[in-house]
């Protein structure tokens, strides 16, 4: 599993023009899902995400995870992390999971974070064209991947 996290003020999803999810300080988890990813992915990025220390503490320091700033928190299903560019100029998604098996591994993401955070996380809708908007806060962006965990 691949997902970019972003520290963020505000943010939203809309779906044909709908809003489907809405929050203030928190996270925006983009979340790219391959056929070798397993419930240990599922549990190591679920662990990472929610006890990252990316906000500020009083001292304006980088020392408070989500769990500790009770924020909120966006989980979005986005095949394109999977992406591979080594040739030419169209990127190739073999390496994205197909919906049968995305889908169920998607929900039991936002499950576990769900256990870890104790409280429901807004999505985006799986497989949907979405639009999303966000202040990101920063900016604070990192890429985890959780067959390299750097």
């Amino acid at each position: 599993m691949r997902v970019v996290v972003q520290r963020v003020l505000n943010a939203s999803v809309c779906v044909k023009e709908e809003l489907v999810a809405s929050i203030n300080e928190g996270l925006v988890v983009l979340v790219g899902i391959t056929n070798q990813d397993t419930q240990e992915d599922i549990n190591w990025l679920s662990h990472k995400i929610c006890h990252l220390r990316i906000f500020n503490d009083d001292s304006g320091l980088m020392n408070r995870s989500l769990i500790q700033t009770s924020g909120e928190l966006i989980i979005v299903s986005q095949f394109t992390l999977q992406a591979s560019t080594k040739k030419g100029h169209r990127p190739s998604y073999i390496k994205a999971a197909k919906p049968n098996v995305a889908l169920p591994l998607y929900h039991r993401f936002i499950s576990s974070v769900e256990s870890i955070l104790q409280k429901k996380v807004q999505t985006g809708i799986f497989g949907a064209n979405m639009q999303v908007q966000l202040v990101n806060d920063g900016p604070v962006t990192l890429i985890i991947d959780s067959k390299h965990k750097e």
